[in-house]
């Protein structure tokens, strides 16, 4: 709402929405705002306002345009022909060319209405909650029942973390040590975990990969989890785990992991299994050979002779 506000330009005088939890205790009295649906509109100088309670037409026109828009976000889906993004980022500015399309045909109506806006305040308000959660010595957190991970040397400190829509930003004494995207909690599985946390502490304890409760979550692609199978089922317990954790590793490296899950997707269709070594080295980086530099240091008479010509000039 509040990006709205600030794209919009202005403030409308009234904000409504429905028995929204997020802005309404949803009691017996008429002033049940939460506590930061109550800040949010002292901050922008608004009144909030709900609609009557048992009304659901009331939200007609609000969930009919919502609906027109998921329709035009899932026809510009298809005319592009996939859906494959290569990060949020992506699908954020795809969805962001979508609503301002629409929004252009109702450019001259809005127009109008802006005139009627009251004046943004200097600044935005805080768009995030603050939570404190302590990083276990597995390297995983818990924030609002969402299990996450978090770098090894974090490991035994309490962090505040910010709570945002979209990610989880981590500070320690003030400083911002760690920043991830924000699980969902939808469906069973409630888990925002990076396999780059683990790497470290499974190349101390290879075998303790396997019996990890949270192993699937540790594939970066479907290529991983496919080749842990064939480990698994060829191999001894020992050397599958030594090899994935090995695998894990050289994917954590920079711009590595798509290319390795395409060599191990093509070692797969010839039913082989991965060369740990012959792998590491073809993607792993060459060491770069420094150029040996020899400086010449002349002598300190050769000082003085530049001092005798300036006093002689």
């Amino acid at each position: 709402m509040q990006n709205a506000l600030w794209q919009a330009g202005g403030c409308p005088l009234e904000h409504r929405t429905d028995s929204l939890s997020a802005a309404f205790r949803n009691l017996q009295d008429e002033e049940d705002f939460t506590v930061r649906y109550a800040a949010l509109l002292e901050h922008y100088g608004m009144a909030g306002t709900r609609n009557n309670r048992g009304q659901g037409h009331e939200n007609g026109s609000v969930e009919s345009s919502h609906r027109y828009l998921k329709e035009a976000v899932d026809q510009a889906l298809m005319l592009r022909g996939h859906r494959d993004f290569a990060d949020r980022a992506a699908y954020d500015e795809f969805l962001r060319e979508v609503v301002m399309r629409r929004n252009r045909r109702n450019a001259a109506a809005f127009r109008l209405e802006r005139e009627q806006l009251i004046d943004l305040p200097l600044r935005r308000t805080t768009d995030f909650v603050e939570e404190e959660a302590r990083v276990t010595r597995c390297s995983t957190f818990t924030v609002r029942g969402i299990l996450y991970s978090a770098p090894s040397r974090l490991i035994g400190h309490r962090l505040k973390v910010r709570v945002y829509g979209d990610r989880l930003d981590c500070y320690l004494s003030g400083a911002l040590v760690h920043s991830t995207p924000r699980g969902s909690r939808a469906g069973d599985n409630r888990r925002a975990l990076d396999y780059r946390h683990f790497i470290e502490g499974l190349k101390r304890k290879p075998q303790a990969f396997k019996g990890l409760a949270f192993r699937d979550e540790l594939f970066p692609r479907e290529a991983y989890r496919r080749t842990w199978e064939q480990l698994e089922a060829r191999l001894t317990q020992r050397d599958a785990c030594k090899t994935m954790v090995g695998l894990l590793e050289l994917a954590a490296l920079d711009g590595v992991e798509a290319v390795l899950a395409a060599r191990l997707n093509a070692l797969l269709v010839d039913g082989r299994l991965p060369d740990l070594k012959v792998l590491r080295e073809e993607f792993a980086p060459r060491k770069v050979d420094c150029p040996v530099v020899n400086v010449e240091i002349p002598p300190a008479s050769a000082y003085d002779a530049l001092l005798g010509n300036e006093e002689a000039a």
